[in-house]
């Protein structure tokens, strides 16, 4: 196995990063490709827990190369910041061999964070966006105005493009949000700075990849986010502004060369989402309060408490139609051990229909979930070494999602610290 990509199969959150982490220690290369610092990735290491925001989250193995590729939109800020943390928290400076970012990212400007507060404040139905500057950062980009990172490191160049891209700004600001923003001199002065402390971890990405790709390096593709969030393939409108599927990796890293020997989409063992937007399976009682108290469920970005569910088949089965996915790995089966009830959605009715597989562009106001009741598990999750011991009613309810997915559970995850995972499948084998 040369190449694994790591995506969210839900709304995100699902612990894609630990994922990562744990294969991490495996692999040379670790890539990010879309999104920006609106991603959390948890990662619990010797009881000490760390957030990652926009650095892959393999920069904790000395091992492997960390990058950042031309698909990710960057606040440069945000990005000082999270290097200075993870210095700080681990003792230890981040050598530039060892981070490359792609000096092709766009940039997120305090222009684009101010936007999307303004339009997410005043919003009569808003997205539930981090109001982190993502959208209107891509937006820019595909009006083809976006500054890109290369640019921060020449005071002339900066000043003269981030005029351009003020000029239509200032007429939203001053006339439609009436909100206060940075002069043009201000923001040129504060992405320059950054940009010298950026610099040295600035490269080429796309020929970078291409070369460890050449020497038969393992890469694994770290997403951001999860299916049911892209542009296209997600709930819209209530979505991310980038494409969290694989096909983001095409765009968003530039491999194009071979397929992946395997895409891992990563699902919680029942279901969440932050923000707002469609949720069929959503608990609003006190079984939803349940999940959300034992299974921690508060954004690692935000801090807003998680809405929670009974695990959505039909959703499930769509992304991983949507996006490839070869294998699951099931997370926080431990806060359903010992639940009183346990229920799955296997369906939905529909228009007079009863269908397993949800679409793009269907309508979740007139979809009414189907659920089977079945048997709680209690399993302790005290697996030794290479004995995976489950009850029956566990090893059913795996089951029942293999069924429903097509795939089969390669990975098993009851705990946030690295030592409370069981793969079924190696990966990254020599």
């Amino acid at each position: 196995m040369r190449s694994l990509v790591i995506l969210g199969a839900q709304w995100g959150d699902e612990g894609k990063g630990k994922m990562t982490d744990l294969l991490g220690a495996k692999c040379d290369v670790v890539v990010r490709y879309q999104g920006g610092n609106n991603a959390g990735h948890t990662i619990v290491v010797d009881g000490k827990k760390t957030v990652f925001h926009l650095i892959p989250s393999g920069i904790l193995h000395d091992n492997c190369v960390s990058v950042i590729g031309h698909g990710v939109v960057v606040d440069p800020g945000a990005f000082v910041e999270e290097l200075r943390y993870l210095e700080k928290s681990h003792a230890k400076k981040i050598d530039p061999s060892k981070l490359k970012v792609s000096s092709h990212c766009s940039v997120i400007t305090a222009y684009n964070k101010i936007l999307d507060a303004a339009r997410e404040m005043g919003a009569s139905t808003p997205i539930g966006t981090t109001v982190k500057g993502i959208g209107p950062a891509y937006e820019d980009k595909m009006a083809r105005r976006a500054l890109k990172l290369q640019d921060i490191l020449n005071k002339g160049v900066l000043a003269k493009k981030l005029s351009s891209i003020l000029e239509e700004k200032k007429i939203l600001f001053n006339h439609l949000y009436q909100v206060d923003y940075p002069s043009l001199e201000e923001e040129v002065e504060r992405l320059t700075a950054l940009g010298t402390l950026i610099a040295p971890y600035l490269t080429n990405t796309f020929c970078f990849l291409h070369k460890m790709q050449d020497q038969g390096k393992k890469i694994l593709y770290e997403g951001a986010q999860g299916i049911l969030l892209d542009v296209d393939y997600g709930t819209y409108p209530y979505v991310t502004s980038s494409h969290t599927m694989l096909g983001g990796i095409y765009t968003g890293a530039g491999l194009p060369v071979r397929p992946f020997d395997e895409v891992l989409g990563v699902a919680k063992a029942y279901t969440t989402r932050v923000g707002y937007g469609p949720f069929p399976t959503e608990l609003t009682d006190e079984e939803g309060e349940y999940l959300q108290c034992v299974g921690g469920e508060f954004g690692s970005t935000t801090g807003r408490k998680r809405r929670c569910g009974w695990v959505d088949l039909p959703l499930l089965r769509y992304a991983v139609r949507a996006s490839g996915v070869t294998a699951l790995g099931l997370t926080k089966l431990d806060v359903l051990s010992g639940i009183k009830i346990l229920r799955v959605c296997y369906a939905y009715e529909y228009r007079g229909k009863q269908i397993k597989e949800a679409h793009p562009g269907i309508d979740f106001s007139k979809v009414k979930p189907v659920f089977r009741e079945m048997k709680p598990f209690h399993d302790k999750f005290t697996f030794p070494s290479g004995n995976f011991n489950m009850s029956p009613e566990l090893r059913s309810y795996i089951e029942a999602i293999e069924k429903a997915c097509g795939i089969k559970v390669t990975v098993l995850s009851y705990g946030a610290s690295r030592d409370k995972t069981t793969f079924l499948k190696e990966y990254f084998y020599p």
